[in-house]
């Protein structure tokens, strides 16, 4: 059929009055999917439909195909009206319909008041997460207090190997990591800088960017996905094999063995990874200078102690510090809310690492706000 429906092959709806008062409604015309998204009358099927008092007269369409068929059908409400006049052909099309109890479709209303309640249980559940995070650093400040008299109970052997794990096997990552940010941004930046005749901005840029910025957020990443999860991980696997309840049993404190080693580590080591993600970004900026601006090394490092004041390491490494403690304070957490199985185990380590990742973020934006006028030139 053409595209262009003449009025004869359009689905039409007329209406006639019969002897005993009803009303007859008469559809002609070609009713099939095509013909009745190009046209109306589908709006008035289900607006006629709802009068069951009505009868109705299909016999004179010329052409009815299968959809066109469901649509009247579910205008009908999923029956065949009363006296229906039809053709034995269209009659089939409708049979398949006849004993199937199909929904109609309602329209999706928005339940504001489920949202609200659903908003409310998410800040009860942050509410309750907070409240135990605090619990778990007050016992930190307890346990800290106690070894302050109790030197000999000093878990070393725990802290140095934390640090080992956290600090001493992450280099290679972080070292790459730094590398590739240095040259990209170095790269990124002197395209820009050319247009302005401003290549000597470089230092000035990376400096600041890297050493306050750049160097302790994407450390702290790095060491919340890798180092934040081993941890929850670790103590999650405690939890399976009851070896937590084993430590009860024992009168040994799990924050003095368990979380404050930890935290201690990571305070120590994150602040060291800092500095050393600085220095080889900051190598992977210099190479990058002096082979798209001709900046040479010389130059790079006799400029870089000017344009950044050193007020700005000691920053970045006050977030490191922070960023350690946060982390192993929400890994541990997270840690110790895994139940007895392998589905808890997973689900807490991954909110583990989005809680600490979220966590360093909201820092780094406090840190920025505090010393927003300092550290600059």
């Amino acid at each position: 059929m053409d595209d262009n429906l003449s009025s004869i092959g359009k689905p039409q709806i007329t209406f006639s009055k019969e002897d005993d008062g009803h009303t007859l409604i008469i559809l002609k015309g070609q009713w099939t999917l095509r013909s009745l998204a190009e046209s109306s009358e589908l709006k008035a099927i289900k607006k006629l439909g709802r009068d069951k008092r009505k009868q109705w007269d299909i016999s004179q369409i010329d052409r009815l195909d299968s959809a066109a068929a469901f649509l009247l059908w579910q205008a009908w409400h999923n029956k065949l009206p009363t006296d229906l006049i039809i053709r034995p052909e269209h009659m089939r099309l409708f049979e398949h319909w006849q004993g199937r109890n199909i929904p109609i479709a309602e329209p999706i209303q928005i339940n504001f008041s489920a949202i609200f309640v659903h908003i409310l249980l998410q800040l009860q559940g942050i509410g309750r997460h907070i409240c135990t995070w605090l619990t778990l650093f007050g016992r930190l400040i307890l346990d800290l207090i106690f070894l302050l008299g109790h030197p000999r109970a000093i878990p070393f052997k725990e802290i140095s190997l934390t640090i080992y794990k956290a600090g001493v096997s992450a280099l290679g990552i972080t070292a790459l990591v730094g590398l590739l940010v240095g040259v990209s941004m170095s790269y990124l930046s002197s395209l820009q800088l050319q247009r302005f005749g401003a290549e000597i901005y470089i230092i000035d840029l990376l400096g600041l960017s890297i050493i306050r910025e750049l160097g302790p957020m994407l450390t702290a990443i790095i060491i919340a996905g890798r180092s934040g999860s081993a941890m929850t991980a670790e103590i999650g696997i405690m939890r399976v094999t009851q070896e937590l309840d084993a430590l009860s049993a024992l009168g040994v404190s799990h924050s003095l063995r368990l979380v404050l080693p930890k935290v201690v580590a990571l305070f120590l080591i994150m602040p060291l990874l800092i500095i050393w993600t600085d220095v080889i970004a900051m190598i992977g900026g210099m190479v990058s200078a002096d082979l798209t601006l001709d900046i040479n090394y010389q130059q790079f490092l006799e400029q870089l102690p000017k344009s950044v004041p050193v007020v700005n390491i000691y920053i970045g490494l006050a977030k490191g510090a922070v960023f350690g403690v946060m982390i192993a304070l929400i890994a541990c957490h997270f840690g110790f809310l895994i139940k007895p199985n392998t589905e808890s185990l997973g689900a807490e380590t991954t909110n583990a690492v989005v809680a600490s990742i979220t966590a360093v973020i909201m820092v780094d934006t406090i840190f920025s706000i505090l010393f927003k006028n300092v550290g600059f030139p």
